[in-house]
């Protein structure tokens, strides 16, 4: 990265050669800086048993949410019991389906899905896929575009990046974001809760995806305020599974919980201890699931028609059709989890669909499921047979050859004994009843999925809070300025696992300026990390020395889809090696620079305290280093400094002399004592910098 003045452009920050302090990351962070202190702390003040300001506010009317892809439902605790909640009609499910017409209010539910194929355009389904995305990935997403079901609106009319899709409104068309979709969803839930409870809601913990991504989560809880819901959580969906389990089976051990839902894939892996349940790793895919199978099975009928892809072009061509065709081929999937074999009547013809015939067209969707169950395991550090058991969460799970391919991947039988469409919901029921009382029978200590952290000089990461840290977490690390005169620092805050910051995501930046110039390596830069209860993050940074200080609440852009989700971690495997070289490199080469900037200054100010024969090994080792430094050599990079930074010891030496003779010339003893006593209280006390 080229030097630019210090008053045209803010350098980027400069890991502390030997003055970097450790990184300080637990679960509660109990001496943040005034400055944050009243945004930050109550984030931590959720997760201790007792002492909850949500619990205060919201006892009573608290309920969990399941916002689901294909169903939704709500539940609550009842007698120490979780328990769904039913419509009129007796059902616990609320299908995930909004309806939008010229007049009138939104239908959701049944009777959306019944009318879908009437009015496909106008019937969103499956919108949980679409959260937190942005008009890029759609393109990528099958569900949307290989039946043609949507209209989505031109993101240049647009000033944000967030997906939209245009349907019936009582002027034409109007553009919706999936965000407003999923709050019609939930305000049903709403609405069915207050009616059976007698009174309005207090509070909710909705459900998400373990490996949803900060946009997504945040997506997910801008849907539930829209809906006029306090969210007093968002909770992993494994997870608020085996929080179900634990409690009502009484189970402990470690537990592998395979989520496979209608459009997301989650794989978590907890310890469950006495009341304290501990999410050890996550992996997943947030678009994968049982609208996957739907199409496959579709495909399957469409191939096996008379008509053949002539047909299969009309249905490609007719959004009602096509609808229609889903519908059927979910239902075909239903019956086969009964049935060995059905006949699917389709188009005038008959198609005869067995078990056999689904298991084989699924089976490139359950290998997607391994290779993340695998990569949890390793996180994790344990093999299969280390497991206590495996829970099946997601209504796609009820598919025989689900079942028997998970049971073959972890070498054990699943549990299933409760309903895995309505497991999360009652998990999530138990964690709102926790977090409304003084309940201390459990506490919930959930992970991050991807490494957060900083760009450095020369554009390397450094990361703060690793992948898989338990969650609330805060972290700090103290960082320097890099030029001389620097009077402000640019913070780039970075989501991934490469060790470049052009290989992760860029989550944030913002500014931090102000600060008095001083020498290079004089300032304190001390930067903060804190990941609330929900995995949303903020980032204070506060100059030790003057006490100037910033903070951001990272609102990120609607825009990562899961294949940079799933990129970002086995990337970093396939080429950890090669990263950690390319770190090395760029590190020496930043290094390199400051030396050659400094002995470039030194030799301007007092290259008269050289003679012409002492001067020349100092040209030539600093010529050497230059030519290591344009090399991809770091180690000779190293040596080159190290022999430099020797030969020009007594240079440095003879510098230090002549800058002391000049502050003291003309002054007095006592003068001199007190400029010393005077010096020594200014300095603010700080933790060593040699720890």
């Amino acid at each position: 990265m080229p030097t630019t003045s210090p008053s045209t452009k803010k350098p980027k920050l400069a890991r502390l050669p030997c003055y970097k302090l450790s990184s300080l990351t637990r679960p509660y962070y109990p001496c943040l800086e005034d400055c944050l202190k009243s945004e930050f702390m109550s984030l931590f003040q959720i997760a201790e048993p007792g002492e909850s300001r949500a619990k205060e506010a919201c006892r009573g009317r608290v309920v969990g949410i399941d916002l689901g892809t294909t169903n939704s439902l709500v539940a609550v605790v009842r007698d120490a019991e979780p328990t769904c909640l039913l419509d009129e009609q007796g059902q616990a499910l609320l299908p995930s389906v909004v309806r939008y017409r010229a007049s009138g209010a939104p239908q959701v539910g049944r009777d959306a899905k019944h009318s879908a194929s009437e009015a496909p355009h106008d019937t969103i389904a499956s919108v949980k896929r679409f959260m937190g995305r942005g008009p890029a990935d759609i393109a990528k997403d099958g569900t949307a575009q290989r039946f043609g079901q949507y209209r989505f609106a031109d993101p240049t009319q647009f000033s944000d990046s967030v997906v939209r899709l245009l349907v019936a409104g009582s002027g034409g068309l109007r553009a919706v974001t999936p965000i407003e979709v999923s709050a019609e969803i939930l305000r049903v839930l709403r609405a069915r809760a207050e009616e059976q409870l007698g009174g309005e809601l207090e509070g909710a913990v909705i459900t998400v995806p373990a490996y949803f991504d900060d946009a997504q989560r945040q997506a997910t809880k801008d849907a539930g305020r829209l809906a006029g819901l306090q969210v007093l959580r968002l909770l992993n969906e494994p997870t608020a599974a085996a929080l179900a389990y634990g409690l009502d089976k009484k189970r402990e051990g470690k537990f592998a919980v395979y989520d496979l839902g209608g459009g997301t894939f989650d794989v978590s892996i907890l310890d469950l201890c006495d009341g304290i349940f501990t999410v050890m790793a996550t992996c997943g895919d947030t678009a994968l699931g049982g609208d996957d199978m739907d199409l496959a099975l579709a495909e399957l009928v469409l191939a096996r028609h008379p008509a053949g892809q002539k047909l299969a072009e009309q249905v490609s061509r007719d959004p009602g059709r096509s609808r229609k065709l889903l519908d059927v081929a979910r239902a075909t999937k239903h019956q086969l989890t009964v049935d060995e074999s059905t006949h699917v009547e389709w188009e005038g013809a008959t198609v005869t669909v067995s078990r056999q015939d689904l298991a084989t067209a699924i089976q490139p969707i359950l290998q997607r499921t391994a290779g993340p169950c695998r990569r949890a395991l390793k996180d994790a550090e344990l093999t299969a047979k280390e497991l206590t058991g495996v829970i099946l969460v997601g209504g796609a799970t009820r598919v025989p050859e689900v079942r028997r391919f998970v049971a073959e991947l972890f070498g054990q039988t699943p549990l299933c004994d409760l309903d895995p469409e309505q497991v999360v919901a009652l998990g999530a029921a138990v964690q709102a009843d926790i977090l409304s009382s003084e309940r201390q029978d459990a506490l919930l200590i959930d992970v991050t999925p991807l490494s957060l952290g900083l760009e450095l000089m020369g554009g390397i990461v450094e990361k703060i809070i690793p992948r898989n840290s338990r969650v609330p977490t805060g972290a700090k690390q103290v960082f320097t300025t890099y030029a001389d005169g620097q009077t402000g620092f640019d913070l780039h805050v970075v989501q991934g696992e490469r060790e470049t910051a052009s290989e992760c995501r860029s989550l944030a930046r913002f500014a931090l300026t102000g600060i008095p110039k001083m020498a290079a390596g004089m300032a304190r830069l001390e930067v903060m990390f804190l990941i609330d209860e929900n995995g949303l993050l903020q980032v204070g940074a506060r100059e030790l020395t003057s006490g100037r200080a910033a903070h951001i609440a990272v609102k990120p852009s609607y825009g990562l889809s899961e294949e940079q989700i799933e990129k970002m971690l086995v990337e970093s495997f396939e080429h950890a090696e090669g990263d950690l070289r390319k770190r090395a490199l760029l590190e020496q080469r930043v290094e390199a620079e400051r030396i050659l900037q400094a002995l470039a200054v030194a030799l301007t100010q007092d290259g008269q305290l050289l003679s012409e024969d002492e001067l020349q090994p100092i040209l030539e080792a600093k010529a050497a280093l230059v030519a290591a430094k344009n090399g991809v050599e770091h180690r000779l990079i190293a040596d080159c400094i190290t022999a430099l930074d020797g030969i020009s010891k007594e240079f440095a030496q003879r510098r230090m002399n002549a800058g002391l003779h000049r502050a003291v010339a003309g002054k007095s003893v006592g003068s001199l004592e007190q400029a010393v006593h005077f010096d020594e209280h200014a300095v603010p006390k700080t933790v060593p910098l040699s720890e």
